[in-house]
């Protein structure tokens, strides 16, 4: 095993080892800020990564997790980055919920139809990337990422978005290539920090007046 670790010891990367299986002994390591298990071919996590409580970052990006253990929740203290990406997950934990502090969430190219309810109650949330899944809609409680400034969701089955989305004064940026989108809610034209909305590969959408009232306002419009 080529762990890497800074300094102090308090970062460890294990990316791309073949692992498999997460050693135990990670688990022992309770004093880690940031632990990187990307890429080994992982099938499960233990519960006990639970113990990690000074996690600040996690990165179980590109393995083959289908579940998530509920005791990932207990990681309060989680507040930059958890990485979720390329995996085979199609829901998450409840107990996610509890994540308040997490600032940057990445759960794209996995097998989501619907978003988490635990997502939308990641107050913290300044970045959230959910693209490549299967999602159909946005349900209206995403309103509550009061904070979010970005919002990836290409190349998902979207048709339109919640017009609760209006409530989400600090969005700048909002994804939306390659989705069938048919029309968008009126609401979006009252974000008032929107500055990119992208649309390319978005062949099903008739732009509606409103959008010259964005790009008066400096948002850039991609079609």
């Amino acid at each position: 095993m080529d762990a890497k670790t800074d300094d102090a010891g308090l970062n460890l990367s294990l990316w791309r080892q073949a692992l498999g299986a997460v050693p135990e002994e990670v688990w022992t390591r309770t004093d880690l800020r940031t632990l990187v298990l990307a890429d080994n071919d992982l099938t499960e996590i233990s519960e006990r990564v639970g113990d990690l409580r000074d996690l600040r970052m996690l990165d179980l990006g590109h393995n083959r997790l289908r579940e998530i253990p509920a005791r990932l929740g207990e990681l309060e203290g989680l507040s930059d980055f958890l990485y979720l990406h390329d995996n085979q997950l199609a829901t998450l934990p409840p107990t996610l919920r509890r994540l308040k502090r997490l600032r940057y969430l990445n759960i794209s190219e996995n097998a989501f139809e619907a978003l988490p309810e635990a997502v939308t109650e990641m107050s913290n949330l300044i970045e959230l990337r959910v693209t490549d899944n299967r999602l159909i809609d946005l349900p209206p409680s995403i309103s509550r990422l009061t904070r979010l400034r970005e919002l990836h969701v290409r190349n998902n089955r979207l048709v339109t978005l919640p017009t609760a989305i209006g409530a989400m004064a600090e969005l700048r940026q909002i994804d939306l290539r390659g989705n069938p989108v048919a029309a968008l809610p009126d609401s979006l034209r009252e974000l008032p920090r929107l500055e990119k909305l992208d649309l390319r590969w978005v062949t099903s959408l008739e732009p509606p007046r409103w959008f010259a009232d964005l790009e008066v306002r400096g948002c850039a419009i991609y079609l």
